[in-house]
């Protein structure tokens, strides 16, 4: 109950972010209901599809899990402690939130899914999908209800595990393992080649390693911005990205594994092309992927600039003109920029490389 009246009485920000995460699962269990459907219709290679639904599932949970963090329910207060909302009890609110907001999306998914295939009638459009969603076939209700309980469960645990412990690695610890793990997938996928789910496993690895990789990449933006005699403005945007590496590190990786992911498909599309694992909804579950990821690292700018905010009022209160602190957002956005699209490139062009031998 209580983390049902924290939810109602947020701002109507927060609770914009909460229909956006009710939406990316919506789209995602759409997305598992259609693998499902596929699999009852030709059981042949099932598994790969069911394999290749997990990469939009892991993008909304990323999300969700970001949405989390920024919800100001769920961020610890002076007082709280001795209310009985500790570090647990905070956790456990989050995870009620982000299950609640997940169910909405599974249980619009699972509507407009069977209004789709014509199994709920007296409304327009009824039966439109019934070709593309295989309503000649039996749908499995245990299947089917599995598989949509499968993203809140796995979004809320996700955030009460991420909100358990809110402080952030250091920035270059995971610098090394990251360009390990996504040299690692560069060589899977060349193994692997083009289809099979050798090249999604070498292509999660990549990504995985950006992800690591991604708090470094920002702390050395911040350096890059603090180079050669800098100026008050140059210091104040290359500390404040620095600090903030932690926490846009990780879906700033996985944006640019997105990107190269993208430039790489438009690369070898005069090669023959990549696999089109989910067929029709292949290029939506790749929209929704982006959308997430995008999503998730506009999200963590959020909780980054809500743990600045001290700072800010500090500054303001000095003297500094605001003016000074947009320019300073403006050169740390530019600074990640100039760095994250050659980074994307790159890792498209070798994993062109890598997929044409």
């Amino acid at each position: 109950m209580l983390a049902l009246r924290l939810a109602r009485g947020s701002r109507p920000l927060v609770q914009l972010r909460r229909l956006l995460v009710a939406a990316a699962s919506a789209g995602t269990g759409f997305l598992l209901l259609y693998v499902l459907a596929e699999a009852v219709a030709r059981p042949a290679g099932s598994f790969p599809r069911l394999l290749w639904a997990l990469v939009p599932l892991a993008a909304t949970v990323h999300f969700a899990v970001a949405v989390a963090r920024t919800d100001p329910s769920t961020r610890p207060r002076e007082g709280l402690d001795a209310a009985g909302l500790g570090p647990v009890r905070l956790g456990l609110v989050a995870a009620i939130s982000t299950a609640v907001a997940c169910t909405l999306g599974s249980a619009l998914a699972l509507a407009a899914f069977l209004h789709l295939r014509g199994d709920l009638a007296g409304l327009p459009f009824d039966g439109a999908g019934a070709g593309l969603l295989h309503a000649d076939q039996p749908l499995p209700v245990a299947a089917a209800l599995t598989l949509l309980a499968l993203l809140p469960l796995t979004a809320s645990a996700a955030a009460a595990c991420t909100l358990r412990r809110r402080t952030p690695l250091a920035p270059q610890t995971g610098l090394p393992w990251g360009i390990a793990l996504t040299a690692c997938g560069l060589a899977v996928e060349a193994y692997a080649g083009r289809g099979g789910p050798g090249m999604l496993a070498g292509w999660s690895l990549t990504a995985i390693g950006l992800a690591l990789a991604g708090p470094g990449l920002a702390y050395a933006c911040g350096t890059l911005v603090q180079a050669v005699r800098p100026g008050a403005l140059r210091l104040l945007a290359g500390r404040a990205l620095q600090e903030e590496a932690p926490r846009l590190g990780p879906p700033l990786g996985v944006l640019c594994a997105v990107g190269a992911g993208a430039l790489t498909a438009l690369a070898l599309r005069d090669r023959g092309g990549l696999l089109v694992p989910l067929g029709p909804l292949t290029a939506p579950a790749a929209a929704l992927v982006a959308l997430c990821a995008a999503a998730t690292l506009l999200t963590s700018a959020v909780e980054a600039r809500q743990g600045r905010a001290a700072d800010r009022e500090a500054l303001l209160d000095l003297g500094a003109p605001a003016k000074v602190l947009r320019t300073a957002a403006s050169l740390r956005a530019t600074a990640l920029i100039a760095v994250c699209v050659p980074v994307s490139w790159g890792v498209a062009q070798l994993t062109s490389l890598a997929l044409t031998r």
